[in-house]
């Protein structure tokens, strides 16, 4: 501009209000804050008619009234300073690649002006997407792509619109500038409704994405509820869950797991355990080793685990690494045994965390490894139990990953509350528990027996010492003394009019009414005698109709119950529930079976 030089003053003039009226003409650029007008035009048409600093005038006069005129706010004044700098670059740039005397003599007009309009479209546009990439933190070849791109097209167009203009301004005259008006319209008019397509695109694109957003939300919420039904029923399960989740994901990150891989493992990491549902609490928070018939229920879970998944229809693959976290490398594990590489990766991955932290947590059985110790058994099993590169993986990182852990189990334990008491709510549809059974009467001994079981006895004596204190406080029809062994309960000592019913019952660990008092350890008030395998039914309807029976645990730590019985409906209260309690349970009691030699 210091040069300042112009062949035809009032041409410029008329040139430079017509671009002036063209830089009001601008369309919103989608996604950016930024527009865009068809001054890109004019500056085309001052390189091929006019001096350099006239080209530049024009140009920054255009971009000043595009950044000031109908805008939703004032640009800062550096803001303008950099727009007027860059058009004023690129002006400059595209004007001396027109005009460069090498380049002038091997092309023609039209072919000098395309290539002017392609150095205008990428200094303008590249510095403009690279401005708002710094101040927006976006990527800028993303952004110049997305939102500038589609533009180069309308920038050739208007590079053959400016020879066109050129040939008749030659021809005819430059008052043909004004034939400028009705192209500048189909150019703006066409980046408009280009514009408006595309922001329609993008808004259409971004509600998908908020909708898959929200529905990922939904999932993972779901599967959290899930994960803490299982809590409510194992108040430890939490913390397994969450420092599993942690140290799964990572391990999955360093083996390179694909971003549908890693959401797959991370729905599993907290969903594995969710089949427990389907397994008896008494297993599941057992103090001590299970027995064969418990394992075979505990094994189920991973089944129901996956058939729930399966519900969920997640996007990822979940059901198949819930089925196999309790696979084994060498092909030991179930449910389905597979080996190696049928093992889906997810699993082999929670299989591995699964159980370093079962090593290095408290259990009912046993205390906490350190986990360093726990580290040296993943590592001995590595190649039988293990993946070894998961192994590895965990041997190198479990000190950092145990503080990543712990620290989300800080900020992000929910609570969940099992021991409110609701005030509301008068009685059960059903009713309660009702006691209308006789008075006490005289003891109707029918016999006894004693039933010696491997090297347990029960004490005749003590059987019928109890037998006395109880008829003198409780009415029954029947009573009996059952021991467990086995995962059977036995009866050993009967007694009543009714005592034929009960006399040779045999009832697994777990079923009917003995076997459900002696898996839980709690007590039965008027169960219904009738649910019990193998109890005997007299004929003519003389049955037994209620139940009253309650744990004991001997010396020796086998499972005894005492059971009453009534042919009544409810013939037992709460009051003699205690006091069956007392007189089985209390220092006089003598029912303790001893080992026989």
């Amino acid at each position: 501009m210091y040069s300042w030089q112009s062949n035809d003053p009032n041409r410029f003039l008329v040139y430079l209000l017509i671009s002036m009226f063209g830089s009001g003409m601008k369309v919103v650029l989608p996604g950016v804050d930024g527009t865009m007008s068809a001054n890109f035009l004019f500056v085309l048409i001052a390189i091929a008619e006019f001096t350099l600093p006239e080209t530049v005038a024009i140009s920054c006069v255009g971009i000043v009234i595009q950044s000031l005129w109908h805008t939703r706010k004032r640009p800062k004044i550096l803001h303008l300073s950099f727009n007027v700098a860059s058009i004023a670059l690129a002006a400059a740039g595209a004007f001396l690649a027109c005009h460069y005397p090498g380049l002038q003599q091997r092309m023609d007009a039209p072919v000098s002006l395309l290539l002017a309009a392609a150095v205008f479209f990428a200094g303008n546009t590249f510095l403009i997407a690279g401005a708002i990439a710094v101040t927006e933190w976006q990527p800028v070849w993303k952004l110049w792509r997305e939102n500038y791109f589609w533009s180069f097209p309308a920038y050739l167009v208007g590079a053959a619109a400016a020879a066109l203009i050129q040939a008749l301004s030659h021809w005819i005259g430059w008052q043909t500038a004004l034939l400028i008006l009705p192209v500048m319209y189909v150019i703006h008019n066409s980046h408009r409704l280009y514009v408006e397509k595309l922001d329609s695109a993008r808004r259409h694109a971004e509600r998908e994405r908020q909708h898959a957003v929200d529905k990922a939300a939904i999932q993972l919420r779901t599967i959290e509820a899930l994960a803490l039904a299982i809590e409510a029923k194992d108040g430890t399960t939490y913390e397994h869950l969450e420092r599993v989740q942690v140290y799964a994901i990572e391990v999955g990150k360093e083996l390179a797991l694909s971003d549908n891989d890693l959401e797959a493992l991370r729905a599993a990491a907290i969903l594995h355990d969710v089949g427990k549902i389907a397994v008896p609490e008494y297993i599941i928070s057992k103090p001590g080793k299970l027995t064969p018939g418990e394992f075979d229920k505990m094994k189920i879970h991973p089944v129901v685990g996956a058939q729930i998944c399966e519900q969920v229809q997640f996007p990822y693959p979940v059901a198949p690494i819930v089925r196999a976290h309790h696979e084994k490398w060498d092909g030991t594990g179930y449910p389905d045994g597979l080996a190696g590489e049928q093992i889906p990766i997810g699993a082999r991955i929670l299989t591995a965390v699964d159980v370093l932290d079962a090593l290095a947590s408290d259990r009912q059985y046993r205390k906490a490894l350190p986990l360093s110790d726990a580290i040296a058994v993943l590592r001995r099993d590595a190649g039988k139990m293990f993946d070894p590169r998961v192994v590895e993986v965990l041997s190198r990182r479990y000190v950092e990953l145990e503080q990543m852990a712990r620290e989300r189990i800080r900020l992000c334990r929910p609570v969940i509350q099992t021991d409110v008491k609701v005030e509301r709510g008068a009685a059960p549809d059903a009713g309660f528990e009702s006691a209308s059974g006789p008075k006490a009467n005289s003891l109707r001994r029918l016999h006894s027996s004693l039933v010696a079981n491997g090297n347990v006895s029960v004490q005749l004596d003590a059987c019928s010492d109890l037998a006395r204190r109880i008829e003198s406080n409780i009415a029954f029809d029947a009573l009996g003394v059952f021991l467990e062994e086995n995962d059977t309960l036995r009866t050993v000592y009967c007694e009543g009019p009714f005592a034929d019913a009960i006399r040779h019952l045999e009832v697994a660990s777990g079923k009917g009414l003995i076997g459900w008092v002696a898996e839980n350890h709690m007590p039965i008030l008027n169960g219904n005698p009738g649910v019990e395998p193998g109890i005997i039914e007299r004929p003519g309807g003389k049955e037994l109709s209620s139940a009253l029976a309650i744990p004991v645990e001997s010396a020796h730590g086998s499972m005894i119950v005492v059971c009453l019985y009534l042919r009544e409906r409810d013939g037992f209260d709460r009051e003699h529930l205690k006091l069956l309690q007392s007189l089985c349970t209390g220092p006089h009691c003598q029912i303790l079976t001893e080992a026989t030699p």
